[in-house]
């Protein structure tokens, strides 16, 4: 059912990037376990997300979650690399779905990991075997490998709640040699498989690290890619061929233009130094680390709101801030996905605490946030001097279609016409105007409009 027409104010000052080389062919992809692995919320959540414009999911495979005995020290008998021996619980039904929609599904094959699979076998994240990993992935490719043609290789190896040692003794980054024979014996799984031609994409990293218990992100790179901190290769370590490169660029409280200080940070890459991570990446190719030019697939994003009062902002600025973001991945040619992480915010775990994630654009009870609307049509202007450049996305459109935007200027509430806007096939549009101090900005489209944001000054 169609919502009333709310004007989407906008009264935003956006220094962004240049747009001339901008991507035109970035896709999202949607995560939601908590609605779309739940037998009883799956069907509404898969149609809510339908109307949103979402046509592609991320689904992480959890290894642990699915294999016999997961929890105990020594292996049950059962054959690795069938599929038969595990138990795909909701996984199924989900890729299922997802496939009588037609829609493209992105699997990552992950930790945790059985205890039997891991060297000293007392947990479920240090130093997990290689060939038994790799048969999993076996296992996986054979039940789903119809289904699905691209995957990445764990989720956040650079964090120690899904990989550990993450340093060894002397303060050596230790994960990224982990993670190499990891992805390389997944490479191999996928290809027992009969899934050799289908896309690999590597690492998944997080955003930010330190010193002693989180792997920074391009020191990961680095060091999964046998590089110094120059860039240069050790010569007996071969190059990787990776059909892209996976990361979770969120950023804080302070907004998408949030930079890492120095000097502890430069190996951190959040959405506002996204080009930290092309630059590695090039410099990785030209070290002879990589074999290709990777494009970057932003897997996993989210901007967290309220009710968590540490890491979330306001209900505004999370509209705000994830529209921003989605234009500065749109401006990087490099950036082919980008993506939402969360439908509904996850549970809270005591009263006023909240341990999981709140980028949702539900609270957790289901109740809409004003990102519900607002990812239908997200909208942002930059300043150009005199001029306004304003960009925004109609994400249900599935070919060119017809906007409306308005304006109202400082002390009237009524928005006047300033011009029809024919999208692109994808749904981007970027036009521009005449900029006024305190003029807001409004797109609706087919009787749907986003929720208004307050004024934003860039970096």
């Amino acid at each position: 059912m169609r919502r009333l027409l709310v004007p989407l104010t906008i009264l935003l000052v956006l220094a962004l990037a240049p747009a001339a080389n901008a991507s035109r062919t970035q896709s999202l992809t949607f995560e939601g376990p908590k609605d779309f692995l739940n037998a009883d919320t799956r069907p509404g959540a898969l149609d809510e997300a339908a109307s949103l414009g979402v046509r592609a999911l991320r689904v992480i495979v959890g290894w642990s979650s699915v294999a016999p005995g997961a929890d105990q020290a020594e292996r049950p008998a059962f054959e690795p690399t069938d599929p038969a021996a595990y138990n795909w619980g909701e996984y199924e039904p989900l890729l299922a779905a997802a496939k009588e929609r037609g829609w493209e599904v992105l699997v990552t094959i992950s930790g945790p990991v059985p205890k039997w699979a891991t060297a000293a076998r007392r947990d479920n994240v240090t130093r997990p075997s290689p060939a038994a990993f790799g048969a999993f992935v076996t296992a996986v490719g054979r039940k789903f490998g119809d289904q699905i043609n691209t995957w990445a290789i764990w989720n956040e190896p650079n964090q120690p709640q899904f990989l550990r040692p993450q340093f060894a003794r002397g303060g050596q980054a230790e994960s990224p040699k982990i993670y190499r024979s990891l992805f390389q014996a997944a490479v191999r799984g996928l290809e027992n498989a009969g899934q050799a031609d289908d896309k690999v994409l590597i690492a998944e990293t997080s955003p930010r690290g330190n010193a002693s218990r989180i792997v920074p992100p391009l020191r990961f790179l680095r060091g999964m890619l046998c590089l110094d901190a120059k860039y240069k290769k050790r010569p007996k370590c071969g190059a990787l061929d990776p059909d892209g490169y996976a990361h979770h660029a969120y950023t804080t409280r302070q907004g998408p233009y949030f930079v890492p200080p120095p000097p502890h940070s430069k190996d951190d890459v959040t959405i506002g130094v996204l080009s930290r991570l092309t630059k590695a990446l090039d410099r990785a190719q030209a070290a002879g680390a990589l074999k290709r030019r990777l494009p970057i697939y932003l897997t996993e994003f989210g901007i967290q709101s309220t009710p968590d009062r540490q890491s979330g902002v306001s209900l505004v600025k999370q509209v705000q801030f994830r529209a921003i973001s989605e234009r500065i991945a749109w401006n990087n040619p490099r950036v082919v996905a980008f993506s939402q992480y969360l439908l509904r915010d996850s549970d809270p775990t005591g009263k006023g605490e909240y341990g999981g994630f709140e980028s949702g654009l539900r609270f957790a009870d289901g109740r809409p946030k004003p990102s519900l609307q607002a990812f239908r049509l997200p909208l942002a202007v930059k300043r150009i001097g005199s001029r306004a450049s304003i960009w925004g996305l109609v994400r249900p459109a599935t070919g060119p279609t017809t906007a409306t935007i308005t304006y109202a200027d400082r002390g009237s509430s009524r928005f006047k016409t300033l011009r029809n806007v024919t999208t692109d096939a994808r749904g981007y549009f970027t036009v521009r105007s005449t900029w006024r101090k305190g003029r807001r900005w409004n797109i609706t489209w087919q009787g749907f409009s986003g929720s208004p944001v307050e004024s934003y000054t860039s970096r």
